[in-house]
């Protein structure tokens, strides 16, 4: 089998990387056992970017290796140290590369050398506790997960950027042609569909440097699938003219110039998007017998259609440099209208990954409540749901959201099913709706109720503390807190008195003992 040197079609399969995970960490320190939360934040992932290089001429890299991913991005860590970013895949393509998605529709035609296309954005990193912290949420317990670099299949199809495109049946010399005019070295040969891919060459034509390629295997029914043309007449579309070659001194039966032309323009005609394109035609090889006679009997019907004709001799360079500097002036007239086309990067992301706030819920046919959303889904994607924390702070944004009462509008009872994200990797809850009854407002999922509930103890002190302005002079603190809690009033007896509930009669010292 046959290793192919040209591959101007491939389908490429791209991953980017996967954001890290930011990580749960509280800082320790001799004598600070309450540092605080200090987990760094993840990395985000590398991403794919498509970028024209001068010096790829051919898909066939991506032919071999039709799968490319990125590299992850790197987890955070305690002490505030945020993860690595993961490192950006650049695959280089040729000029002229366009990119299409599965469906055909078109993402971006890469013309002009540094542009750029992003077709694989790499995933976010995950917050670490200590970004998470709030005056509420002091020391949170968890961490956000990364998220998963985009994936996708993107079909990559080059249309050869060259000014000049050299047409004709096979074997009329186009390829002759090109050898000719500039250093390129096509290869040659008289046998029909000598050439399989498209050549290039480059030429001067005084002080105007233009390129030449032509289009092999070109015959009629070319635009339905015949022969080679068919997979080639794309590489013409961006030529600024077109240079038909017609063979003079063709032996098969039934073949002349006048109808060799008519056959192509119909191919071309039938292809499309090619009729404003200037045309000039090349009688090629005049120097074989007979082949200047039948030039000259074809010359005048050329030009009465408007068309400029040149006889040439590829093999011995006869009329090769009149038709250099004719195709240079077409070149030179069209490059005055064209503006000057900066490098771009272009930076492809899925329609509404940056919106806020879009979300939508909708019943299944099983009763099921289905929430669609780029935040919600997002959300879902960082929750790490084995850390209950975790899941309630998911819980409060969606509620912030406000998808809760959304689900409650639609229906939605305690206990229902609720689905969040794309069908085939969904995630699946039991609706628990927040409660609030009286003046009990329990707190809000995720936080840490510790560190703004009053304790107990605290309340306590503050009521002794209260209480210590109408202490009596034989009173001590602890008599003000018996007195708090038990209801009584001061301490008004006189110890080992008969008012002393403490005192019994038949203890020493009481009154009236011996």
């Amino acid at each position: 089998m046959a290793v192919p040197t040209f591959v101007d079609r491939v389908t490429l399969h791209v991953e980017a990387g996967r954001g890290g995970h930011g990580v749960a960490s509280v800082h320790r320190e001799k004598f600070k056992p309450l540092g605080g939360p200090d987990g760094g934040n993840g990395g985000p992932g590398g991403t794919i970017i498509l970028r024209v290089d001068p010096d790829v001429t051919t898909l066939i890299d991506y032919h071999h290796s039709p799968k490319r991913k990125a590299s992850n991005g790197g987890q955070g860590a305690g002490d505030h140290k945020n993860g690595v970013h993961g490192e950006d895949l650049v695959l280089p393509v040729p000029d002229g590369t366009v990119v299409t998605d599965m469906n055909g529709n078109v993402l971006a035609d890469l013309v002009g050398p540094g542009s750029e296309l992003v077709v694989a954005e790499g995933g976010r990193g995950g917050l670490g506790n200590a970004a998470l912290a709030s005056a509420r949420r002091k020391a949170p317990g968890f961490a956000l997960l990364g998220e998963p670099g985009e994936a996708r299949q993107i079909g990559l199809e080059l249309k050869v950027v060259a000014d000049i495109g050299l047409v004709g049946f096979p074997s009329a010399g186009k390829s002759s042609l090109i050898a000719s005019i500039s250093r390129a070295r096509p290869k040659i040969a008289d046998y029909p569909f000598t050439t399989l891919v498209p050549n290039l060459g480059v030429v001067k034509g005084g002080e105007t440097i233009f390129t030449v390629a032509d289009v092999p295997g070109l015959i009629e029914g070319a635009s339905e699938g015949r022969g080679l043309g068919h997979e080639f007449l794309r590489h013409i579309e961006r030529c600024a003219a077109i240079v038909h070659v017609i063979d003079t001194a063709s032996i098969e039966p039934g073949r002349n110039p006048i109808d060799d032309l008519d056959v192509i323009e119909n191919e071309l005609t039938r292809h499309g998007g090619l009729e404003d394109r200037p045309r000039l035609v090349a009688l090629n090889k005049v120097d074989v017998p007979d082949g200047r006679e039948i030039a000259q009997m074809t010359i005048e019907e050329f030009e009465k259609r408007g068309l400029k004709v040149f006889e040439i001799s590829a093999a011995s360079g006869e009329g090769t440099q009149q038709l250099i500097y004719a195709m240079a002036e077409l070149v030179a007239d069209s490059r005055k209208d064209l503006p000057v086309v900066e490098p771009t990067r272009i930076v492809l992301r899925p329609a509404g990954a940056e919106g806020k706030g879009g979300f939508t819920v909708k019943v299944s046919k099983l009763g099921e409540y289905l929430v669609r959303g780029p935040q919600p889904e997002r959300w879902v994607r960082q929750t790490d749901f084995e850390n209950e924390e975790a899941v309630g702070y998911l819980a409060d944004r969606l509620n912030r959201l406000g998808v809760e009462l959304r689900l409650v509008e639609l229906g939605a009872q305690e206990g229902d099913t609720v689905v969040i994200g794309d069908p085939a990797n969904s995630v699946v809850f039991d609706f628990r709706p927040s409660i609030e009854t009286g003046a009990e407002m329990l707190g809000r999922r995720g936080e840490d109720q510790r560190f703004y509930e009053e304790r107990p103890s605290a309340s306590r002190r503050r009521e002794i503390d209260a209480g210590m302005e109408t202490k009596e002079e034989f009173e001590a603190r602890a008599d003000v807190a018996r007195r708090l809690r038990d209801g009584a009033g001061p301490v008004a007896y006189e110890i080992g008195g008969d008012d002393d509930p403490d005192w019994a009669e038949d203890d020493p010292g009481a009154k009236g003992s011996e």
